[in-house]
């Protein structure tokens, strides 16, 4: 049991609580710029790793964002019916379709992206450009410590 006349601890201390903090403003900011396009932070991991590489199967596009299968097949439902993607039957393997962007959704990738710029443009611009390249670095290398996929690119 917790002595209650124990400090507690400011949370402004916790790294969780700083980058949960920060994660869900980011994503609130780029969620709004997003649906000015149409789309919705949902859709984002998945387009954002189709614009990568396509021809992915879904279970492979589900490690590479970090999605469960049942989240994927839903992302992709909303892309094809907003004409953003579609899926193509697998050469050899009749149970496996692949993924490809439609014509659309490849045009959305330039416009979507500066949107993303602007917006962690806005979330970093009280570090200098040494900063930037810090964090982005260590950031990975936490995120790529807990999602070995991320190591493959």
């Amino acid at each position: 049991m917790k002595d209650v006349n124990e400090p507690k601890l400011p949370r402004h201390t916790s790294f969780g609580w700083l980058i949960a903090v920060l994660g869900a403003d980011m994503t609130e900011s780029l969620n709004l710029r997003l649906k000015e396009i149409g789309l919705h932070i949902g859709l984002w991991p998945t387009l954002f790793a189709l614009w990568e590489e396509e021809g992915l199967t879904q279970a492979q596009l589900s490690k590479q964002c970090g999605t469960a299968n049942y989240t994927t097949t839903r992302v992709l439902d909303t892309l094809e019916s907003k004409g953003l993607a579609e899926r193509r039957p697998h050469p050899t393997n009749r149970r496996v379709h692949l993924i490809y962007l439609t014509k659309k959704g490849r045009q959305l990738e330039k416009q979507a992206a500066a949107i993303a710029g602007s917006c962690n443009e806005e979330f970093l611009s009280a570090l200098s450009a040494q900063e930037r390249k810090q964090i982005m670095a260590l950031v990975f290398k936490i995120t790529a410590a807990r999602i070995p996929a991320l190591n493959e690119h």
